[in-house]
């Protein structure tokens, strides 16, 4: 049963870009890891200081192995200095999966 993972960013005023960049660096290494099934950053239109990213994993271990990873640490100071808020992550599984 994979896991997808929806992470909610609002940057703080004029940081957008710098938000953008960050997420968009972490595509390729991310993607590069066992158990990564899909990563990929959205921005709102409407409010392009808020972004999303979508990720699949196999499952909670290949997640959780994710955050230790220098790229994540990377990030995450990153995001530490950009966002208006913390960010907002929710893990969801099919919902075939979770009633089975």
């Amino acid at each position: 049963m994979s896991l997808v993972v929806i992470a909610e960013c609002l940057a703080q005023p004029g940081l957008e870009d710098r938000l953008r960049t960050a997420l968009e660096a972490m595509i390729e290494p991310s993607m590069e890891e066992p158990g990564c099934l899909a990563y990929r950053p959205y921005a709102d239109p409407n409010r392009p200081a808020r972004m999303v990213i979508v990720e699949e994993w196999t499952d909670a271990a290949a997640l959780a192995e994710h955050f230790t990873t220098a790229h994540f640490g990377h990030v995450k100071h990153v995001l530490d200095l950009v966002l208006a808020e913390p960010m907002t992550i929710r893990r969801l599984t099919g919902a075939g999966d979770a009633t089975s």
